[in-house]
């Protein structure tokens, strides 16, 4: 195992923005003992996208959403979300 570098203490964002776009980060940390973590207070990025789509899967969806008390854009991106997911699982 090779001897890490010790991290310096920055006194700016900006300085440790610049320390860090010029060095490379797998000489201060081992990846090998890297966790994932999550950051449940992060807003996701999104994209708009246009969709065109038959009127009658959008009044099932909004006929569905209101049965469970969500927005149809919501339950749109769940059940999107759940079957390229599924699909994900099934690639690998």
């Amino acid at each position: 195992m090779k001897k890490l570098k010790p991290i310096p203490r920055f006194k700016s964002e900006n300085e440790e923005f610049e320390f860090w776009s010029k060095r490379d980060s797998t000489e201060y940390f081992d990846l090998s003992k890297a966790k994932r973590v999550r950051f449940p207070n992060l807003r996701r990025t999104t994209k708009l996208v246009a969709l065109n789509m038959p009127i009658s899967l959008i009044d099932k969806l909004k006929y569905l959403a209101n049965k469970k008390d969500v927005a149809y854009q919501s339950l749109m991106k769940l059940f999107l979300d759940d079957r390229v997911s599924q699909e994900l699982r099934k690639a690998s």
